[in-house]
């Protein structure tokens, strides 16, 4: 990827708004991500950053302003292919049961209608890039460690190389040395690949490793939006907050 395509934006919310029966989710939110960067949403349940990444694909529509994702206004993408073009992982990977490995991390292709070969391919590819050796493949969820399934929720949405990741708290079942392992080898796979990415998370210490930029929220709305290395230093009373909470559990 050149220079001039890493700063295009990937994903641009411009001034948007969701309301459900009367109470506004996300209100008048300005955000944008450029290719190749990872944007942490960060903040408390309730604060709107689910519903954020629900406005990116199109699982809901906004009330005021609009989302444009790759230049195009959401409204204008049909659905489907707008999806398979982002990829999201949420908590413990989100993986079909009853599929092996293989075919949990071959969805998307083979529903996109790649060649057998390719398919296989890519899902051993993608096995090596997460961290899983090959003979996982033919496991079931259930019989692979919280970790293993989350490194696979991860394949799975790589899969069909989608510029865009969302990812939904997407660590933070994990026991603490499991979710420390994956946090790095997720911001080394970033480097790598380049991808557009929001990060959902309520966990400073997450953010500060995973992030370009954090965005705060709180009750729908932005607070601050800074560079990670700014955050911190930051003098708005609601980070402050949270860098004194969290040097407090480090502390102890």
């Amino acid at each position: 990827m050149d220079a001039a395509a890493a700063r295009q934006p990937a994903i641009e919310i411009d001034h948007a708004s969701f309301r459900l029966n009367g109470r506004a989710l996300v209100h008048d939110l300005a955000l944008t991500v450029t290719q190749g960067e990872t944007l942490v949403l960060l903040g408390r349940s309730g604060s709107g950053k689910t519903t954020t990444l629900k406005l990116i694909n199109r699982l809901l529509e906004p009330s005021a302003g609009e989302v444009r994702v790759s230049g195009r206004r959401t409204a204008e993408w049909d659905p489907i292919r707008l999806r398979r073009g982002i990829g999201y992982v949420i908590q413990d990977g989100g993986l079909f049961p009853h599929f092996t490995v293989e075919r949990n991390i071959a969805l998307v292709p083979q529903i996109e209608k790649w060649p057998l070969e390719r398919t296989r391919a890519r899902v051993q590819e993608l096995l090596g890039l997460v961290g899983l050796s090959a003979d996982l493949a033919s496991r079931y969820p259930q019989q692979l460690s919280g970790g293993q399934r989350q490194r696979v929720g991860v394949a799975r949405a790589l899969a069909a190389d989608p510029p865009i990741l969302l990812l939904d708290e997407a660590f933070g079942a994990l026991d603490p040395i499991t979710r420390a392992e994956i946090q790095k080898e997720f911001r080394a796979l970033q480097q790598r690949l380049k991808k557009a990415v929001i990060f959902v998370t309520h966990d400073l210490r997450e953010a500060l490793l995973l992030g370009d930029r954090i965005a705060l929220m709180e009750e729908g709305r932005l607070v601050v939006n800074l560079p990670v290395a700014e955050f911190a230093t930051s003098g708005e009373p609601l980070v402050r907050a949270y860098v004194e909470a969290f040097s407090g559990g480090e502390a102890r």
